[in-house]
């Protein structure tokens, strides 16, 4: 598919340092009447991780969610739901990230406020490898962050009918990656 090598091109020019020169006020002036994006990304929160950056695009060229542990819920599906029925999205793409911090807590099962509900959402992915509350080492951290991408993926057309049918009917694709904080390389699930 394009856009993954798109993306893949992209996040080789982030790791060589010479990310494309745009010229943002034209950008800025060409996207006023509309948007045309051709993917929705949803990532993690994490500030090392800015999606547009890594993966090198311009405005208006992904629609980009972000959640602490790239979880699923009813607002990041009805986000994907508009960007590939209404805005023409063509690819969603699930990235995690080595040293997650939501996936941490979540094998920690750390119950505080808010964060409970949203890193229960973690615990099915933290569950294929030892109970939460267990001690994981960081290898075995690294592996849930690796199976919640995985598991967000599986959730996406089981909870979405739309995007369902749009996957059966190839007019979407949804892939998986893995951005390593330490060495800026995106890996995509292919």
């Amino acid at each position: 598919m394009k856009i993954i090598q798109r993306f893949k091109d992209g996040n080789q020019r982030f790791i060589e340092n010479r990310l494309t020169n745009r010229n943002w006020p034209e950008q800025v002036q060409s996207t006023r009447s509309g948007q045309f994006p051709y993917a929705v990304v949803l990532s993690c929160i994490d500030s090392r991780v800015p999606i547009e950056i890594v993966l090198d695009q311009g405005l208006g060229d992904i629609l980009s969610i972000r959640v602490a542990g790239n979880i699923l819920n009813e607002d990041v599906l009805a986000s994907m739901e508009y960007g590939c029925s209404v805005a023409g999205a063509k690819l969603i793409l699930v990235m995690g990230h080595s040293k997650c911090g939501a996936v941490t807590s979540a094998c920690k099962d750390i119950r505080v406020g808010n964060m409970t509900s949203l890193l229960s959402k973690i615990h099915p992915a933290v569950s294929k490898i030892k109970e939460p509350g267990s001690e994981f080492t960081d290898h075995e951290i690294e592996q849930v962050s690796q199976i919640n991408v995985k598991h967000v993926i599986n959730q996406i057309s089981g909870k979405s009918d739309i995007l369902d049918r749009m996957l059966k009917e190839r007019k979407i694709a949804i892939i998986g990656s893995f951005y390593d904080v330490a060495t800026g390389n995106v890996a995509f699930y292919v």
